[in-house]
Parts: structure tokens; sequence; C-alpha cells
């Protein structure tokens, strides 16, 4: 299994990496065309020309796996593999400029991810890593951080109007440093232990497939806000929610946040 999930990992790094890099001909053009989808949130030729690509590269490479992806859905296996596509997560930011957004990929099976990727096309970064091979940052190993105390550990999310006032004010009174370097670029943080904390209070199943493996992987701990390990692929969107820690931090950081 080892050589198979290296085999993965290195199929989906580089499948990341290329469909990342093709977000960057529309990333900051003036004529970009940002269109609404039903549920609302916005949509590019960037996200789906990434999206289609990886969907492409599957069909040839792995012909017999199954692919979900947010903007071209599908399904998600009920025995075997399964690729799960986020081609540009953090499409808000995407729009406006802002460098920090990601492709992401996973390979899941029936114990959960057995791959996952975080790509920043701008930055030039991956983070990837494979279940019992480590979590490598650009082709080095890294870690969590060893910071044992919630006071002074860097917190962040996507955005805080999304927490409940409950789990606002005890992240105040805890004495975390609160910043919103958020969405994928908030676990690559924890991942490579540049930050204590990453939460999502809304998620759909692209946004969080890669980061269990790779926050575990790193030494961390993932688990959704009332601390359940377990992560529902085919949740509808916007139906779950992501938390990771360092792990050292994470039961203080679930007190924190009170009952969700």
């Amino acid at each position: 299994m080892t050589s198979t999930i290296d085999s993965l990992l290195a199929d989906a790094c580089e499948l990341a990496e290329a469909a990342g890099s093709l977000t960057l001909k529309w990333f900051r053009q003036s004529n970009l065309k940002v269109d609404a989808k039903v549920d609302g949130t916005e949509v590019t030729a960037a996200d789906r020309a990434a999206e289609r690509f990886i969907r492409e590269e599957l069909a040839r490479r792995y012909p017999h796996h199954a692919v979900y992806g947010e903007e071209e859905g599908g399904e998600i296996a009920v025995d075997g593999l399964s690729w799960i596509i986020d081609p540009i997560d953090g499409t808000r930011g995407f729009v406006r400029g802002v460098p920090l957004y990601a492709t992401l990929l996973a390979v899941v099976d029936g114990d959960g991810p057995l791959v996952g990727v975080i790509h920043l096309p701008s930055l030039r970064s991956t983070i990837a890593a494979g279940r019992g091979s480590g979590c490598h940052l650009d082709g080095q190993q890294c870690w969590v951080s060893n910071r044992s105390d919630l006071d002074g550990s860097l917190v962040n999310t996507s955005s805080y109007e999304t927490l409940s006032n409950t789990a606002l004010l005890g992240l105040k009174a805890s004495g975390a440093m609160m910043r919103t370097w958020g969405d994928a670029y908030g676990y690559y943080l924890v991942a490579s232990g540049q930050a204590e904390v990453m939460i999502d209070p809304i998620c759909s199943p692209w946004d969080l497939a890669p980061m269990p493996v790779i926050i575990e992987e790193a030494g961390g701990i993932f688990t959704d806000m009332k601390g359940n390990s377990e992560l529902d692929f085919r949740a509808p969107p916007d139906s779950i929610d992501g938390v990771a820690t360092n792990g050292l931090i994470h039961e203080q950081l679930l007190d924190a946040l009170g009952d969700q």
C-alpha cells in the first residue's frame, strides 16, 4: 500500500500544481468574468478550467476511480478510491486579486482521506501528505508547532462573523491572536508550524477533504467543532465544519469555542 500511496500522492501533487498554474492565466486580469452559482457563490472560467483539466487527467490515469468536484459534481465511491477536487478554494479572494487561494485535491478510501494536497499557485508552494508517509512542504518534511497554550497562539478562520457569539467571546477571552488568514491557507499554516489553529465554521466536503491527512501527518489533530474526527464526504454543501490544531491545544480550543 505504501507504494500505492506514494504514487497517488505524486500524481495528486502534479495535477494540483498543473491545475493551479492554469488559474494564473486569469489571476488579477481586468477582464475576468465572475458568475454567480445557484447558491450565490462566485465562479470563474479559472475554476471551471482547473477542474476540467484534473478530471480529464484522472479519466486517463485512473479511469476506474470515482471523482467528485465543486464545479461538476460527481460521486464518492462506496468501495474503492475517490478523488475530491476544489479547483479554487477561496474564489472570493481570487477574484479580488488576493494571492492566498489554493487548488485542493484529495484521494479518499473507506477509512477516510488517503492523500491530501494544498497547492498555492500564486505563492508556488505545495503542502501534501499521504497516510503514513508524513507531511511535506515543498518537498521537505514539516511539523505542527509545539506551543502548548492557547494564550498567545495564532488562531485563523475564514471569517469570524460565522462564529457564534459564544465561540467568538470564548476565543477573545483565551488570549489567542485572532487573524483571518483563512480557507486552505489557514490549514497550510497549521501543518507547517506557522500557526496553531484553523477554524472553519461553514464548509463543503471539497473544502476539507485534504485537511485531515495533512494535519494528522504533520502531528496535529483535525476534528469538527464538536470534536468528532469523522468527515462526511457526502454531506451537502455548506453543512460541515472543521478545526485543525497542533494537537497540544486542541482541547483548550474546543473548550474556548463552547457548545456548537
